[in-house]
């Protein structure tokens, strides 16, 4: 779908309100929306009875309205939506908003009936939103095809897109948004999206200029790579995405399929979308509201370095704290700096970074005026927050609180870098409020301490991760065409495609195994080599450091003797032959698998039986560049094991990485039909990495 066809939607400048009834809350509330929201367009409730709706004349079908619609909303029955849809053809409307449940959320009756719905929007070229939502409004044009009342009043000028597959939630987001004072541009619920999808519409407002964040609520993706090429688009614009997204958990991921009739992918490969494609991603309403209001106002921060500022030594410490809890920079102060607030400071003051301004403020209130411009000067400094609540009457305006925050505003005007007003905690803002805020160009956030300190982290994060740039889509790897089966056969594949492994002989006999081990001049390895043998060491068919030809003679009987009891149904090649490997290193985990919306991602993680003990492992979508596998080195709890750990060398991270990509690659030239493909361990010292062993598992009949 286009994002002309959506524009047609979000922007129609007739409506009809199919089903329309003043008995029906939901036709109530979609009718006095247009007045709340001052549209300007023209209103067709339609009624088969016909007759007076909402105090208008109803037309009985769309197509007796006699004029041209741009959109509809259906509020019918499950039953009369095929009806519905053929008097919308008839009537040309090419753009619909159903409201009407019973379709996929319900089971399997409902799917059915929802492709149905799709096939016959898809026939008359229809864009659909839903069906099992409650609409959306454009708050920029004014155009509200919404079944709730909206919080009231419209914040007039709102730069953030909310996209929501849950209404209500929509609802909830808008609701806390504008208690906070923060206006939105979009507010837009998908439902079942049969049609348009939170993908679609992202797609949309990446492009669209009113909108400078765009805000998230999924349950589940179904576009992905429609949503990962929006996300590309956006970071590229500088355009942040902020997203919660649940089913995290098993029981958010029952009611999700409850709730929408989707399934719900792996959150672990959602999250790793988020780092590779810069969506920041939140785990609640409050920190969805207060990242994106922060992003709308002060935009792409250049300079992530902090000073805090309040009237509270206490604030200041707990503003510290968090600080460093969201991995914000916070600097020393220069000797310069520590000068000029000295001479500004009451005598009972410290110059310091977080700055306590003291109770003087109080007193005198030009202190902020007078110290904010001196401690913004610091050259380690690019943004000042400073704690203050903004008052809620009129009469606390013309009093001393309201003296202090124009007092602030002049400090910030006179700083000549960004400011941000933060609350101590979290509170609404009230309309003399934000009255006061226009008055003084404040940007500020009602958050409170511990919400402001992570948007403003987040809002750093992903300043830093644009700064980086879109991350390249290489072109895929020409199919090889090949389905190695067993270790030896994945070793040799991933060998052949530039991945260094180690050398490896299979021996078909003791004596075979002897020879193999004399040509290594030292000790060797001895793996049982069968394509229906997984976990080798689990068995038995794993013997390490054999020195001597009785040694290696008497493990090659033992091997395969083990794998005959283990497995006696088990095809048996031989054994594997290779050097053993010993002295400083690190053996890392390499796995490819399949998302069934995301599609390839590779894991990376330490190895061996690390790996599931610790579950400590970095996840990105393929292909993936070398530069990207350091990313996810960095992001492993066990990271600072990479560059040596108490005694122990370090690794050369850069060839690790470059083996890494190199398996992603291979993985991907495999085909759909694989399933997954292991590296465990991908050995890697100060010298370059290694794979020691491998599998590659294949959908049955692949």
């Amino acid at each position: 779908m286009s994002a002309d066809a959506l524009a047609g939607l979000f922007r129609a400048r007739s409506v009809a309100l199919v089903g329309a009834t003043d008995r029906s809350i939901w036709s109530t509330a979609a009718f006095a929306n247009f007045g709340r929201l001052g549209f300007t367009g023209r209103v067709h409730p339609v009624s088969r009875k016909g007759g007076i709706v909402h105090g208008l004349p109803a037309a009985t079908s769309c197509a007796a309205i006699g004029e041209p619609v741009d959109a509809a909303l259906l509020m019918v029955p499950e039953g009369a939506i095929a009806e519905a849809f053929a008097d919308l053809n008839a009537a040309g409307i090419r753009n619909a908003v159903v409201l009407t449940s019973g379709f996929a959320e319900t089971g399997a009756e409902g799917a059915a009936r929802q492709a149905a719905l799709l096939a016959a929007a898809r026939a008359e070229g229809v864009t659909l939103l839903g069906p099992n939502c409650l609409g959306f409004i454009n708050y920029a044009d004014r155009v509200p095809i919404w079944t709730t009342q909206p919080p009231m009043p419209v914040i007039q000028g709102g730069r953030i897109g909310v996209v929501s597959q849950s209404g209500a939630t929509a609802g909830f987001i808008a609701a806390f948004a504008q208690r906070q004072g923060i206006g939105l541009s979009y507010q837009v619920s998908t439902g079942n999206e049969a049609d348009v999808s939170v993908a679609r519409v992202v797609d949309f407002l990446v492009e669209d200029p009113a909108t400078r964040v765009i805000g998230l609520f999924l349950e589940t993706v179904h576009d992905a790579p429609l949503l990962a090429a929006a996300a590309r688009r956006a970071l590229a614009a500088g355009k942040p995405i902020v997203a919660i997204k649940i089913g995290a958990s098993e029981t958010a991921a029952r009611a999700a399929e409850a709730h929408t009739g989707s399934l719900v992918g792996d959150d672990r490969v959602f999250d790793a979308v988020c780092r590779q494609l810069g969506i920041i991603r939140v785990a609640c309403i409050e920190d969805l509201v207060f990242t994106a209001g922060l992003l709308a106002q002060v935009g792409h921060v250049r300079d992530r370095r902090l000073g805090l500022v309040s009237i509270s030594g206490g604030v200041c410490e707990m503003a510290a704290d968090q600080a460093e809890a969201a991995s914000v920079a916070v600097p020393r102060l220069a000797e310069e700096t520590r000068a000029a607030l000295k001479q500004v400071l009451p005598a009972f003051g410290t110059a310091n970074n977080p700055l306590d301004v003291t109770g003087g403020a109080m007193l005198d209130p030009a202190l902020f005026a007078r110290s904010l411009p001196a401690f913004a000067a610091d050259p380690a400094i690019g943004l000042v927050a400073c704690f203050m609540d903004v008052p809620d009457t009129p009469e606390e305006i013309e009093g001393y609180r309201g003296t202090i925050l124009r007092q602030i505003g002049e400090g910030f005007r006179a700083a000549g870098k960004p400011g941000l007003l933060l609350s101590v905690m979290s509170r609404p803002v009230t309309e003399a409020g934000r009255a006061l805020l226009d008055e003084t160009g404040i940007s500020y956030l009602g958050s409170g301490v511990l919400h402001g300190l992570g948007a403003i982290g987040r809002a750093f994060a992903w300043a830093e991760r644009q700064e980086r740039g879109v991350p390249a889509i290489a072109a895929p790897p020409v199919p090889s065409g090949e389905r190695p089966r067993g270790e030896h056969a994945t070793l040799a594949y991933l060998g052949a495609r530039g991945v260094p492994v180690v050398p490896m002989t299979l021996a078909r006999s003791a004596g075979e195994a002897v020879a193999a081990a004399r040509a290594l001049d030292g000790p060797a390895v001895l793996k049982v080599a069968s394509p229906d043998i997984a976990h080798k060491s689990d068995i038995g068919g794993v013997l390490l450091d054999l020195r001597g030809e009785a040694a290696v003679a008497a493990g090659f009987e033992r091997i395969v003797s083990s794998a005959r009891v283990a497995k006696p149904q088990a095809a048996i090649d031989g054994v594997l032959v290779a050097p053993m490997r010993a002295g400083a290193g690190i053996e890392l985990f390499v796995g490819v698998l399949r998302d069934p919306l995301w599609g390839p991602a590779v894991a990376v993680g330490l190895g061996g039986i690390w790996v599931e003990a610790l579950r400590d492992t970095a996840i990105r979508l393929l292909p993936v560049t070398p530069e990207e596998v350091l990313e996810m080195f960095s992001e492993l709890r066990g990271a600072r094991l990479l560059d040596g750990y108490r005694g122990m060398p370090g690794i050369d991270r850069q060839a690790a990485a470059e083996a890494v990509a190199r398996i992603g690659d291979a993985a991907l030239a495999l085909g759909p039909a694989l399933v997954s493909l292991e590296v465990n361990p991908l050995r890697a010292t100060a010298e370059g990495a290694e794979a020691l062993d491998a599998l590659a598992l294949f959908e049955e009949g692949a």
